[in-house]
């Protein structure tokens, strides 16, 4: 899947990808996005939220300068496009960035795991609020499961903290809060991802990544920058800061640049159904790489929420997601 992603962005003349390409952009993408959810926490422990979003818009802005360019082909943006920019930035960059790093920072990747899998069934509802798309009865009840998925893992409370205390987990103590903030990342990340599929129809995939990233900048600039005069940078270790590049790269670039590449192929409600990577992905970076021990309650919770995704995102008989409502 990324050779196949990588060697379209070396390669930006050529003809609009095809739909199994789509769908590979938008796995990758997902993927990349649970995998940087839960190496996140490291990088929250050594640096404050806001100057780390700060940080990644920087390094991901200086990596992408040059596609900020309009190109020969492209219209000139319309206000409403502009608008639409600063929202996918607002709610996908800046309100997703601090949701999840607080977050992550109070809850284990487990956790945010289990909450993320409910981004398809809220995908679905903001498309039927904004883009006027049909609900099935199956829909509803993938938005029940992914509630009883977040009320199970809030019984888990005292059980995940003991956990997480087992498994070395230096979380700011307060899980209840910090799934309350994931759970306000998964509004986020439904927004971005209606928001987006409007934008790939005026836009082209590498303007908007790097144009909803110099918003994300200018957002956070004033908050970055303050606590950067108060931070010691000189004890950061060289391991962290190659993860920060990673993070960086990864948020601002590879997973934006493959999701609107993708979104602009395949149908919005269709591209829910490869958030599903998310939370899985996140969940296995935590338990493999950061030594989480996934509790049986939790467990049970994340089963629940996937089957609400499954519920949420199988094919039906007779696609009726795509009709608008008359």
């Amino acid at each position: 899947m990324r050779s196949v992603c990588l060697s379209l962005m070396n390669h930006p003349p050529t003809p609009p990808i095809g739909r199994l390409s789509a769908y590979a952009c938008l796995a990758l993408s997902m993927a990349l996005v649970g995998s940087y959810v839960a190496l996140s926490k490291p990088l929250v422990a050594v640096f404050p939220v806001f100057l780390l979003a700060w940080l990644r818009f920087g390094i991901g802005g200086l990596a992408m300068m040059h596609w900020l360019r309009r190109p020969p082909a492209e219209l000139p943006m319309t206000t409403r496009t502009r608008q639409l920019v600063f929202l996918e930035s607002f709610l996908g960059n800046f309100l997703f960035s601090i949701c999840m790093l607080y977050g992550v920072s109070m809850t284990s990747a487990v956790s945010a795991g289990v909450i993320l899998a409910s981004i398809p069934a809220v995908v679905a509802l903001l498309s039927w609020v904004f883009l006027r798309e049909r609900i099935l009865l199956r829909t509803w009840a993938a938005v029940a499961c992914g509630a009883v998925g977040i009320g199970l893992l809030a019984l888990s409370k005292s059980g995940h903290m003991q956990a997480a205390s087992t498994a070395g987990d230096v979380s700011g103590g307060n899980p209840l809060l910090g799934n309350l903030l994931v759970f306000g990342a998964v509004v986020c990340e439904a927004s971005y991802a209606v928001i987006g599929k409007k934008l790939t129809g005026a836009l082209g995939p590498k303007r908007i990544t790097s144009l909803i990233n110099l918003w994300g900048f200018l957002l956070v600039t004033p908050f970055g920058v303050y606590v950067a005069l108060q931070y010691n940078f000189s004890a950061v270790p060289a391991s962290i800061w190659v993860l920060l590049v990673f993070y960086a790269l990864a948020a601002s670039v590879w997973t934006v640049w493959l999701w609107m590449t993708g979104l602009k192929r395949v149908p919005a409600s269709q591209a829910g159904v490869f958030t599903v990577m998310l939370p899985i992905s996140a969940a296995v970076v935590g338990v493999l790489v950061l030594g989480e021990q996934m509790a049986s309650v939790q467990l049970l919770a994340f089963a629940v929420a996937l089957t609400g995704v499954v519920l949420a995102t199988l094919p039906a008989k007779q696609d009726l997601s795509s009709k608008p409502v008359h």
